[in-house]
């Protein structure tokens, strides 16, 4: 942490010595939603980050959508990764514009699975509910989806069936797996590809991986930049498939990919060491000058 941000004890004291204000960094809040769902028919909870200054303007701002991992929930965000601080120190340093990061739960690998519609929940019900009760851009040039582990798989199957909707993607230890998921992974037991006797359903498995949607994703124009990682000591063998989902997009899109393997395995460390990268890079793409969709901002009267 630089000193600008007047976070060593020294730095205050001294500064306070010398009669001088030293203010404290800009900083955002995280703050607990939920709302219901008509397509899940329950409460669809998410965690929402609103950047410093959010609450006394007026403006829009852009959206970064953050997926949790398998069997994990939207606290993953706040509670393992601790991404207030990281947020809080890219846009002071002007890395990312101020920007809304949503943090939404599921209990599906972010896909219209055997036990919910994730995939269809999130883009007809969690988005257009953003867009309505928060001061969003409400465009595809200004929202950034990404995710961990199953919330990768989440991020590129989402981002491959709309690249319409998103203007980044960040794959980080993405389990989008080459054939069937290897015998570690929770995929096997997870409720997201169960048969109705309680088994792992292969058919299921493979309409849902990105495998099923590349071909019609890299057969249309659009291009959604990835961001895709892996620590190369992943237990997983995600760098393996990383690289591979890697190299079947690098033809159609060269300069709107890239692909990190970093010390590390399938953990904290190697997502919280890239995030900040994998954000900038992200938000590189996303577009400020842009129209909302309506006349006036959400939550205020026209």
């Amino acid at each position: 942490m630089s000193p600008s941000r007047c976070s060593i004890a020294f730095v205050n004291l001294l500064m306070a010595m010398l009669g001088f204000n030293c203010f404290a960094a800009s900083a955002g809040e995280i703050t607990r939603h939920s709302f219901f769902s008509e397509v899940l028919d329950r409460e669809y909870a998410y965690l929402a980050y609103r950047p410093d200054g959010y609450d006394s303007g007026i403006e829009p701002y852009p959206v970064a959508y953050l997926l949790h991992g398998s069997t994990s929930s939207e606290t993953t965000w706040t509670e393992y990764i601790d991404v207030e601080p990281i947020l809080d120190e890219l846009i002071e340093s002007g890395a990312i514009p101020p920007s809304l990061v949503i943090m939404p739960g599921s209990l599906s690998w972010w896909a219209d699975g055997a036990n919910e519609p994730a995939a269809t929940a999130f883009i007809e019900d969690l988005i257009p509910h953003i867009d309505d009760e928060w001061r969003t851009f409400a465009t595809p040039e200004t929202r950034v989806i990404g995710g961990i582990s199953a919330g990768g798989f989440g991020t590129v199957t989402l981002a491959m069936r709309h690249p319409d909707m998103f203007v980044s993607a960040i794959a980080l230890s993405p389990a989008t797996y080459s054939g069937l998921p290897p015998e570690v992974s929770s995929a096997w037991v997870h409720p997201t590809f169960q048969s109705a006797e309680g088994e792992f359903d292969d058919a299921l498995w493979h309409n849902l991986n990105y495998e099923n949607l590349i071909e019609d994703y890299l057969a249309q124009p659009m291009v959604v930049p990835f961001y895709i990682n892996s620590g190369d000591h992943d237990p997983l063998d995600i760098a393996y498939h990383a690289a591979i989902l890697f190299h079947k997009l690098r033809p159609h899109q060269p300069e709107q990919i890239e692909f990190r393997v970093v010390d590390g395995g399938h953990e904290r460390d190697v997502w919280v060491s890239t995030l900040p990268e994998a954000l900038e890079f992200a938000f590189s793409f996303v577009d400020l000058d842009t129209e909302t969709t309506s006349d006036c901002a959400p939550q205020t009267e026209c």
